[in-house]
């Protein structure tokens, strides 16, 4: 290729390929015990890797009521009367049906848990495990997020 080509590629085609991220919620659902702080983590549906609950934006609900909506859905949380706090974002590529990876960024939403159901509607679709923050982090894809798992 020649530089004149690769600067026309780097100046021009490559930007108009590049998406914005689109946008996740997902919740960061905690307890304190014996053991002491503890994150719930779960089974993603696809892989089988531990993951937070998250999920697309719903229409019509703020970003953290979306975000306890995923908790409840894929891990079956009742959360404490406390609100969801927002406690910052972590980026990862999710691949699309087609192969393609996608830029994603991710709001995360502490929320603290009073219960765990045993009847929820993805029960049958994932696993669920309380883990300790470095536990959880030693376990994530996602650098950004066992940063924010470290540092709790």
């Amino acid at each position: 290729m020649t530089d004149g080509l690769k600067r026309a590629w780097a100046e021009m085609v490559q930007p108009l390929l590049r998406r914005p991220p689109e946008l996740q919620v997902a919740a960061l659902c905690l307890r304190t015990g014996g053991a002491g702080l503890e994150v719930l983590m779960i089974t993603s549906r696809d892989t089988g890797r531990w993951v937070l609950p998250k999920g697309w934006l719903m229409d019509g609900c703020a970003t953290a009521e979306a975000a306890l909506i995923e908790a409840w859905e894929e891990g079956g949380v009742t959360p404490t009367e406390t609100e969801p706090a927002h406690i910052g974002h972590y980026h990862y590529d999710k691949q699309l049906d087609g192969g393609y990876p996608a830029p994603v960024r991710v709001e995360l939403f502490r929320v603290e848990v009073a219960d765990l159901a045993r009847d929820y509607p993805e029960r049958a679709e994932r696993a669920r495990l309380w883990l300790s923050p470095e536990q959880a982090a030693d376990r994530v894809d996602e650098p950004e997020l066992a940063e924010i798992l470290r540092a709790l």
